[in-house]
Formats: C-alpha cells, structure tokens, sequence
C-alpha cells in the first residue's frame, strides 16, 4: 500500500515539535487508507478512544464500547463503529456529521495500538461511521497490560467541575497508569495533516502528577512523529479521559497544554525526555460509565 502513503502528513506544528526535540525531517508511513491488518485489528476490541471538537473548538475525548466487532471496516477508507456514547456523555452531542473525529483503537492485552484520524461520515441510532484521512501504527510501549471483560456497571449520576477537582477525580489520576489525550492540529494546518488525534500516554501508577489543576505529565521516548505534542505547538487546548477498570468510573478533562522541551530526567524510569503541564479547566467524572473490568482468574 506504498501508494496510499500521504507525501507530507506532518504540519507545521508537528514539524516544529520534531525541531524542537531535534529530530531531522523524515518520511512517515502514513495512510490516506487502512492497510488490511488495521482493517482486522478493530473488528477485535473491545473499545475505541474518540476525540471529537466541543462547539467552541475544545477537544473532547471518551471511550466508546461495545462487543467485539461492533468496530469493523467494510473498505479501507471506512471504519464503521456499532455504539455510540451515551447520552450523559458531553461526546455524544459532538459526535455530527462532517466534523473531524480521532480515534485510536487499542488493545490492552497485546499493546497494539492503531491510530485513524477523519471525518463523521454518518451517525444513525445505533453508531456512526468514519472517512478515513489518516491511519498508521504506533509502538507498544509503556502500555500497562491487562486482560478486560465487560461487567454491568452502577453509574451513577454526572459531577461537571471546573478548576475545583474533586478527590474523586484527584484519586483517579494518582492511580492511573493509562491516559488518553485528544488534540487539535490548529487552524493552520491544512489537508491530510488537519483535523484531532487521540494517543495514549502511559507509565507506573501515579506517573501522572497532580498539583492543584495542573496534571503533569512526562513524555517518553516514542514514534518521532510528535503528533500530540505537534499540536499541542499549534492548538494548546487539549482534552484527557481515563478509566478506573475497578469502579468503571470515567474522568473527562479539558485543559490548556504547555510544553517544557527542556525539562529531561533520563535518571527516571522509564527515561523522561521532556513534560509537558494540562491546566484543568473543566471536567467530568462519572462513576460506572465503562463497563470493562480486570478478569481476576
């Protein structure tokens, strides 16, 4: 599929983001169309990341469920997805036709992860279907592995906050090892580079750290694309959402990204090449939203 390789998929945030970290210009294997093992890789999650834009241009992130094979690709410019968020999801409103969407599908027990990012084709009653703009690998590092199987969930009723997080909400971050982080390429960007991604971020519990309604976060050695870290150089509102896989509780955040290109600690483990600071600026949390849970056999 060489051909459907996108000659310059990186913006000018992104290439500014790879001066930065210093790494040299480079051709990146990404697609205007999914290769076949992407097309089989979906059909076996359990969930998908979605990234989506709020109506004044924020990015929103959340995880959307459903059995395996409620995500599957009928052509490699499509990505069909069976399930929608629900209604109490400020996604859910987002989610129109014709609006950029990110989305990553990852499986936690292998650390495979893909990467798709396009347009809203439709949204029906039941799912919604995808055009697809780009879509490439990621590495598997730094993915915390567990084997999850759907549980009934108690979810109990929305708490929207703003720069007041909740102990709930602080508790959830000291003990994450797993986060998704959804950003915007800005408005410059133009063509096959343009539009929201959705990446994970990942380390030990607590890698994350809380302090007031800033979340720092270390950035680790990767792929070289600095696709989220690109846009953050762009467009610095930013949105993160995690899962407790213990309660189901879902945290949603929105913020503004700052980048510290010079804050290394290579003595950390893992080794720590820059951070950069989410200033919380709204959030929701609600309880037994994901219906995934650890097995325990």
């Amino acid at each position: 599929m060489d051909g459907d390789r996108i000659p310059m998929p990186f913006h000018e945030g992104e290439l500014r983001a790879q001066a930065l970290a210093g790494v040299e210009p480079f051709s990146a294997p990404i697609r205007n169309r999914m290769p076949d093992q992407h097309r089989t890789f979906f059909p076996l999650l359990p969930f998908v990341c979605v990234a989506v834009a709020d109506a004044d241009g924020w990015p929103l992130a959340t995880l959307v469920q459903g059995p395996p094979g409620f995500a599957a690709s009928p052509d490699p410019a499509r990505l069909d997805v069976a399930a929608l968020p629900t209604v109490c999801d400020p996604v859910r409103a987002r989610l129109l036709a014709g609006s950029p969407i990110g989305m990553l599908g990852i499986d936690v027990g292998t650390r495979r992860r893909n990467r798709l990012n396009g347009v809203v084709a439709l949204v029906g009653e039941n799912g919604f279907a995808v055009d697809v703009v780009q879509s490439f690998g990621n590495c598997p590092r730094y993915i915390h592995v567990r084997s999850l199987v759907p549980v009934e969930r108690a979810r109990g009723p929305v708490t929207m906050f703003r720069t007041n997080v909740p102990d709930r909400a602080r508790a959830m971050l000291l003990e994450a090892t797993t986060l998704f982080v959804a950003s915007a390429s800005g408005a410059g960007a133009e063509g096959a580079a343009a539009g929201l991604d959705v990446s994970h971020r990942g380390g030990p519990a607590g890698f994350a750290r809380l302090d007031g309604d800033v979340l720092t976060v270390p950035d680790f050695a990767g792929n070289r694309y600095f696709n989220t870290l690109g846009n953050f150089v762009a467009e610095p509102r930013a949105a993160i959402v995690l899962a407790d896989v213990a309660t189901g509780d879902m945290l949603q955040l929105q913020g503004r990204v700052d980048v510290d290109w010079t804050a290394a600690d290579p003595g950390r483990v893992p080794p720590v090449e820059r951070v950069w600071r989410f200033r919380i600026e709204r959030g929701w949390l609600r309880p037994g939203a994901f219906g995934l849970a650890e097995r325990t056999e």
